[in-house]
């Protein structure tokens, strides 16, 4: 019997990105709750975080500035909303003044181990366009790379230095 695949059907102000980490979910957990290591894989590759802080509860806030050789400090903040230990996070997204992005989002971060491995279910809407959308793929990818090789080197024992 062939294997059934069910796509998602997404509305135009949605964003979902799946990856999977060669980790155990207790470590990309600890990665998004626990500041120290929030600030060496955060960012897309590229830009580095100069200021990170993180209240990592329900009604907590978040606030992350980052540079890069090609573009000014930008800053993002919002509030953790949600906090499902091991299982899920929900928070809200903000670019803050002058970034040209006016509508706050909502983020749901949902994780899964299987047989060592964590798989990261992304999930961010609303999106005030399908441009405003299209331009956080590429920046969202490139930072779960990032994650992605923090991971996988904390799993073997071996903390990284801060990723560009």
């Amino acid at each position: 019997m062939a294997a059934r695949t069910e796509a998602l059907k997404l509305r135009d102000d949605e964003l979902f990105i799946t990856r999977s980490f060669d980790a155990p979910l207790s470590i990309v957990w600890r990665m998004w709750q626990e500041p120290e290591h929030m600030i060496r894989w955060w960012g897309p590759e590229g830009f580095t975080v100069t200021d990170l802080s993180s209240d990592f509860r329900p009604g907590g806030a978040w606030r992350v500035g980052m540079t890069s050789s090609m573009f000014p400090k930008s800053w993002s903040s919002g509030e953790y909303l949600e906090i499902e230990p091991h299982s899920r996070i929900v928070l809200s997204f903000a670019w803050d003044d002058n970034s040209g992005e006016t509508v706050p989002t909502t983020i749901t971060v949902q994780f899964e181990e299987r047989a060592g491995r964590t798989t990261q279910h992304f999930h961010q809407t609303p999106f005030t366009s399908v441009a405003s959308r299209d331009s956080h793929v590429g920046g969202w990818n490139s930072l779960f790379n990032k994650e992605e090789k923090y991971a996988a080197a904390l799993a073997k024992g071996v903390q990284l230095p801060q990723l560009t």
